[in-house]
């Protein structure tokens, strides 16, 4: 199973010439946060799009420096042979993990997935058109990350460290 993130060890990996470029280029104290289109109790045909996780990152790692009795970390380290171009994000402990529940942050408008404008203007924006947050290729990112923060500092969800 590729478990990633992985909660437990607050480590992120993708492959830094790709999909995960922009995460090269994070540093100490940035964020990353995590999303899910989570299906719906209530009605089974509706997803509800929610944030599941938050990483205050500590460091960014190429896969290949990390030391072999440290690859349980990371679904990019546990494989037998370590892609160069893959990279390992890990996050500050007391600040990161997942959520104990999930916070609704989407719905459906102009036929995809979006942010509620309402969040969008508490958050101060996002890097994408209207709010898309539907999987792409390039993951959206904060235009104001201080807000974002402060906001889901006020949402008093717990973080933990551990997977499902």
């Amino acid at each position: 199973m590729h478990l990633d993130p992985d909660f437990e060890w607050l480590t992120y990996g993708d492959n830094g010439d790709k999909r995960g470029t922009g995460l090269k280029h994070l540093s100490d104290g940035d964020l990353l946060v995590f999303y899910a289109g989570l299906r719906s109790v209530r009605e089974p045909r509706k997803l509800v799009y929610g944030l599941v996780g938050l990483f205050v990152v500590d460091d960014v790692l190429p896969a290949v420096s990390i030391r072999a009795k440290h690859f349980k970390i990371n679904a990019h380290t546990r494989v037998r042979k370590i892609a160069v171009a893959d990279i390992v994000v890990r996050a500050k402990a007391t600040v990161s993990g997942r959520l104990t529940k999930c916070i609704p942050i989407g719905e459906w408008r102009d036929r995809a997935y979006r942010v509620r404008p309402s969040l969008l203007k508490k958050w101060g924006g996002l890097s994408v058109n209207d709010g898309y947050i539907q999987r792409s290729a390039r993951p959206p990112t904060f235009l104001n990350t201080r807000k974002f923060y402060r906001w889901f500092v006020r949402q008093r969800v717990e973080l933990i460290q551990r997977n499902n």
